[in-house]
């Protein structure tokens, strides 16, 4: 790939858009998290990330993206509306940053062998893009020379909620966006160490954005993790392409030690002679770890309150209030976030945010779906939403995009009405295939072989009505399917 450098730097994106973000429950969840929302601004938080790189002189415009096979489709479609092309490599199952790293690492150095990469978590915030697209072309320098650097944010409060940078200041004379040496990382603090830290004027915020060669973190994993090494080269020496997808070994990369670069690569360097550099900078950075920073970092009102969508507020004050699907209404309240969805509503106070994950875990004990789905869910060919359900029925409203189509499948426990409301829709049923517009319908036997697939320009919309003695989402067998789910019983239609 060839890229345009005025001081021949190739820089690369390596977007990493695994996670759950469970602290930003009730919208963000395990088949729908928050780096695919839209949490601040225009676009989500994976969109924007991949924006600030337009019109770089020195960023390569094609990124890695490194996500969950389960999300695959979300980054798919959010990539699509941005008309941006990636490499998109799926992760088998989670096993932390070194061994994700090291896949884009092994995938950039096919492209380019003096690829740098310019690592992102995708559900990050930076408000000023020009400082931190300054402090890549200087991170972009120091790694060209070998160097491992990092981007430690100048704190402006003392956090307990971030980890932490020591490094070695220089002087005030050559202290502007340069490359520091990085002395140790430091795990979160207690509030009275936090303060402690800002204090000695030593200490910065760990952003977990890097900066580096793919050759020299390959190097690194060889001296010091050459377990998470082999294991992820023969994953990747086994990956197979489905569509705009790179799927890995499963088998391989599951053997990898579970770890991030921090401990694997980056505490092995911080030493006074080491690679390890970090760069102090502010450019307005926030992890959007949890529902008070996202108020930290949004417009408020008089009254210091964000709120979002139809909300009612009296005597209230410092508060987050989002209303998804209905009027919330919050009176003489103070320093408290409420979040409502179709299906959950969360109260809690900003000191106590970092606890949404215990409650997110006791759902997920109780096997309640709520820890993982929306009521509305996505699928590759669009939407469905669960309208209402009974011990025999359940009644949903279904949307395909124009040209999309569901697998071929078969239930054998229920049977299903369909009636279409908006669009036309092309019906298989057995040996049948018609055509049905707004106002008609059509029923589907249990145990008959059928598909619906969108023909047309606009989304398809119709109303299901599934009766049956088992209603499961696991009671579907795919004959054929486009999106390569044959074999994923766990994903309805």
């Amino acid at each position: 790939m060839e890229s345009t450098k005025e001081n021949g730097l190739k820089i690369y994106p390596l977007v990493m858009a695994g996670g759950h973000g469970t602290r930003l429950w009730p919208l963000s969840r395990e088949k729908f998290p928050k780096q695919f929302q839209n949490l601040i601004g225009q676009g989500s938080l994976l969109q924007n990330t991949l924006k600030r790189f337009d019109n770089s002189s020195f960023v390569h415009n094609i990124p890695i993206l490194l996500c969950n096979k389960e999300h695959r489709f979300l980054v798919a479609e959010q990539l699509q509306h941005l008309n941006q092309k990636a490499a998109i490599i799926l992760e088998p199952q989670p096993r932390n940053t070194a061994p994700a790293i090291a896949l884009g690492a092994l995938h950039l150095l096919q492209i380019d062998p003096e690829a740098i990469m310019l690592i992102m978590p995708a559900d990050h915030w930076i408000a000023n893009t020009p400082i931190f697209m300054q402090a890549v072309m200087v991170a972009g320098e120091s790694a060209q020379q070998g160097n491992i650097v990092t981007f430690g944010i100048k704190p402006s409060t003392p956090e307990t909620g971030y980890g932490y940078i020591e490094f070695e200041p220089q002087t005030q004379k050559n202290a502007a966006l340069s490359a520091h040496q990085l002395s140790r990382f430091v795990e979160k603090p207690n509030l009275e160490q936090a303060e402690a830290y800002i204090a000695s004027g030593r200490y910065l915020w760990n952003s977990g954005i890097f900066c580096l060669r793919a050759d020299t973190y390959i190097e690194a994993l060889q001296k010091y993790q050459p377990d998470i090494l082999a294991a992820v080269n023969e994953a990747y020496s086994k990956a197979t392409r489905d569509e705009d997808f790179i799927r890995v070994d499963e088998d391989s990369f599951k053997s990898s030690p579970n770890i991030s670069i921090d401990y694997a690569i980056m505490e092995k360097l911080s030493d006074k002679t080491s690679q390890a550099k970090v760069i102090p900078v502010d450019f307005g950075w926030s992890d959007i770890g949890s529902w008070s920073t996202i108020w930290q970092v949004e417009d408020k009102d008089s009254s210091n309150n964000v709120l979002y969508g139809d909300v009612v507020v009296q005597n209230t004050q410092d508060c987050y209030v989002r209303a998804e699907h209905r009027l919330v209404s919050v009176i003489g309240m103070n320093e408290c976030v409420v979040v409502e969805t179709n299906d959950a509503v969360l109260v809690v106070h900003k000191d106590q945010v970092q606890s949404v994950k215990e409650v997110v875990d006791k759902l997920k004990k109780s096997t309640r779906s709520e820890y993982s789905d929306h009521s509305l869910v996505r699928r590759p060919w669009g939407s469905y939403a669960s309208i209402d359900n009974s011990e025999r029925y359940q009644v949903k409203r279904i949307t395909v995009k124009p040209g999309a189509s569901l697998s071929l499948q078969m239930h054998y426990h229920r049977a299903e009405h369909w009636v279409v409301v908006k669009g036309t829709a092309q019906i298989t049923c057995g040996e049948k295939v018609f055509l049905l517009n707004e106002n008609q319908s059509t029923y589907i036997p249990f145990g008959t072989a059928h598909r619906l697939k969108n023909p047309g320009k606009i989304p398809l919309e119709l109303i299901e009505v599934q009766s049956g003695s088992y209603l499961g989402e696991d009671d579907i067998i795919r004959y054929e399917d486009q999106y390569g789910r044959t074999a994923e019983v766990q994903a309805i239609k």
